[in-house]
């Protein structure tokens, strides 16, 4: 479901495990959506070294790790830590609605953060 703003509801905050990735689609968008450290992340889901999936990866210190060849992006800010990534990943606005593990994760895929 899209709201006016581009933003899409993508699952329910309780049912987002903290640090673990959940992959999404958003109109043919792989996404990482990521509950970490009090807060809500999502990243374009494939590696800018690799074509492998993000989620499929670790989550540490609010950094998510590529796990074929180890290249760890920041989730707030899509940059890479060091090779052999050199190029970030895309980073997109999540919304939060409602309260409790009922509320509602929206990203928007339509403008980057």
């Amino acid at each position: 479901m899209s709201t006016a703003e581009g933003f899409v509801h993508v699952a329910k905050l309780g049912e987002l495990e903290e640090d673990t990735p959940r992959r999404v689609e958003i109109d043919g968008t792989p996404i990482s959506v990521v509950r970490t450290e009090g807060e809500v992340f999502a990243v374009n889901d494939i590696c800018s070294h690799a074509n492998v999936s993000l989620s499929e990866g670790e989550v540490v210190d609010c950094h998510i790790e590529c796990w074929l060849h180890g290249s760890s992006f920041d989730l707030r800010t899509g940059k890479p830590d060091g090779p052999p990534a050199t190029r970030p990943v895309p980073v997109y606005p999540v919304k939060i609605e409602g309260d409790g593990p009922d509320a509602a994760v929206l990203v928007s895929v339509t403008q980057e953060s």
